[in-house]
């Protein structure tokens, strides 16, 4: 068992920057791959990045690109995302999720474990 731990959401401006942390418990976080997923109110979960196990691997959603950076420290079983150029477009509650291997997966069907989210409101 896995347990996510996720922190670091909260009002911005648009333009404005966070940076979300996934915290993680219970395994060696270093065996799990990491996406983060994002929903907005009366919208489907979407994936917004993801990393592989040992960080060499990254994907990104179109609408985040160059904008967004996810990263990992294992040694602190944590994983990061660093959000610049927020938009109004960016308001949802984001969801950390692992799944046990080194590939990330790009649904939220291929993701075991899920932390509770925490909510990212962008003001325009």
């Amino acid at each position: 068992q896995v347990q996510l731990v996720e922190s670091g959401g909260g009002l911005v401006q648009a333009g404005g920057s966070l940076r979300l942390s996934c915290t993680a418990s219970g395994r060696t976080f270093s065996m799990y791959a990491t996406g983060w997923f994002r929903q907005a109110p009366g919208k489907e979960r979407e994936i917004v990045a993801a990393i592989s196990w040992s960080g060499t691997s990254t994907y990104y959603a179109d609408s985040v690109k160059g904008r967004f950076t996810i990263s990992r420290d294992n040694a602190k079983n944590t994983v990061y995302l660093q959000m610049n150029s927020l938009k109004s477009e960016d308001t949802a509650l984001y969801y950390c999720a692992a799944r046990y291997g080194s590939t990330w997966h790009q649904r939220a069907t291929g993701y075991d474990y899920w932390g509770q989210g925490t909510q990212v409101t962008v003001s325009s």
